[in-house]
């Protein structure tokens, strides 16, 4: 179970990056529709991180602090960057993509863990791994129809 919840915890890190990186770039994107997606799409991510540190809780103890990775604090201060730089949509959105391949690399990554804590844990990561899949694919789109 150790490897299994190890990977179910790195998920609810890049969750958390996830909702805090949708919320900034939401609040720095220029397209009104872009915009309401990025600041929906923050919040199902703090949806989907308690989920699975609910469940976590319940199977495998303690989940206090797990917080986000470094990487992802690093992926949203160059987003900063770039932004205060005079970033276009275009760019923003092309950060935003680099943050939903992490994303999907971690429950991919879970999911192919044998010893999940729970199955209930992996049910979860299933229906939100359908869900992540279809944001980047919508992340995917918003930046492709700003390509110069």
């Amino acid at each position: 179970m150790a490897e299994g919840y190890s990977l179910v915890k790195t998920v609810v890190q890049v969750l958390n990056d996830g909702e805090k990186g949708f919320a900034d770039l939401g609040e720095k994107l220029k397209n009104p529709e872009t915009k309401m997606f990025f600041i929906k799409e923050s919040a199902h991510r703090g949806e989907f991180a308690k989920e699975l540190e609910a469940e976590l809780a319940l199977t495998a103890g303690d989940t206090k602090d797990i917080g986000g990775t470094a990487s992802g604090a690093i992926h949203r201060s160059w987003a900063d960057l770039k932004a205060s730089l005079g970033g276009s949509d275009h760019t923003l959105l092309e950060t935003a993509e680099q943050g939903e391949d992490a994303a999907k690399k971690a429950y991919k990554e879970a999911l192919e863990a044998q010893d999940l804590p729970s199955a209930k844990i992996r049910e979860l990561l299933l229906t939100q791994q359908t869900h992540i899949q279809a944001s980047h694919d919508t992340v995917k789109a918003f930046r492709d129809s700003t390509a110069l």
